[in-house]
């Protein structure tokens, strides 16, 4: 599992174009509802068994007085994303281990690092590979293969402005090098499925930066991060993953952005982040 905290004040937004979703709180990401700030991300396996996992999140954001404010006290907005993997048999994470990421998240912000953690991260940040959320992570299932998966993650600034990516590949289809062939599996057979494991999928991921963005910028944002979806994954948003983004703007940039060249740039560090967590 990884766990992502934006500073107090994010703005976020996301879309699903999956065809089998599991995810919490997207209902509100729409622009047109009336919170706009988001306190965290929850990204894990267990398809959606593992959406408890931002159970144990809310209640640390609670206890450190974190939350959109309500009569009865902050209400932590909360946002899951899963994948559907192994410990869907095994035992998906819960509450307790969603606690133990959201503080090694805190801990690695202590320390000077991003807010980002996870039980096999800690606080040394966020590498890229087989770990976190993407441990059991794999691809081109479409093939009935089980080629490498994981955990990525790329950054890139403009302007002054910051663009990252961190997405957990688990497609149903192949991840494509930068001259569009597959990484894996390359060959006569690549453009031939065979017999394809139809529900082990689904690629998540958020997309953050430092502009000062509205939600429905955000909304936009998180469009263009599908886009890098379909420029590194093929087939991508397939009716067996359930390929979600979301897209959080902390704000903290004073430089100007223009939001057509951050959409432009996200699709480029999107198709990277995809890339490096397989290679």
């Amino acid at each position: 599992m990884t766990v992502i905290l934006p500073p107090a004040g994010t703005v976020g937004s996301g879309e699903v174009r999956g065809g089998a979703p599991a995810t919490r709180e997207f209902a509100l990401l729409d622009p047109a509802r009336l919170v706009d700030r988001v306190d965290a991300v929850v990204l894990s396996g267990g398809s959606a068994f593992g959406l408890s996992a931002a159970d144990g999140v809310m209640g640390l954001l609670r206890d450190r007085g974190a939350g959109f404010p309500t009569p009865a006290g902050p209400v932590p907005i909360v946002v899951g994303m899963s994948i559907f993997d192994g410990s869907v048999r095994t035992g998906p994470p819960g509450a307790e281990a969603g606690r133990a990421a959201a503080e090694a998240a805190l801990n690695s912000a202590d320390l000077g690092g991003p807010a980002v953690g996870g039980p096999a991260v800690g606080g040394a940040g966020l590498r890229s590979g087989r770990i976190g959320a993407g441990m059991g992570a794999s691809t081109g299932k479409w093939r009935g293969l089980l080629d490498p998966g994981g955990l990525g993650r790329a950054q890139r600034d403009v302007d002054g402005v910051r663009v990252e990516a961190v997405v957990v590949v688990n497609a149903w289809g192949d991840v494509l090098g930068r001259d569009g062939e597959p990484l894996f599996g390359a060959g006569e057979d690549a453009a031939h499925p065979g017999t394809p494991f139809g529900l082990d999928n689904t690629t998540i991921a958020v997309l953050l930066t430092t502009a000062r963005l509205s939600k429905a910028d955000c909304f936009l944002l998180a469009q263009s991060g599908h886009t890098g979806f379909a420029r590194t994954i093929h087939p991508a948003h397939s009716r067996y993953d359930g390929d979600a983004v979301v897209a959080l703007a902390t704000g903290e940039s004073e430089a100007e952005a223009d939001l057509d060249l951050l959409r432009a740039v996200a699709v480029d560090v999107m198709a990277d982040a995809i890339r490096s967590a397989v290679c």
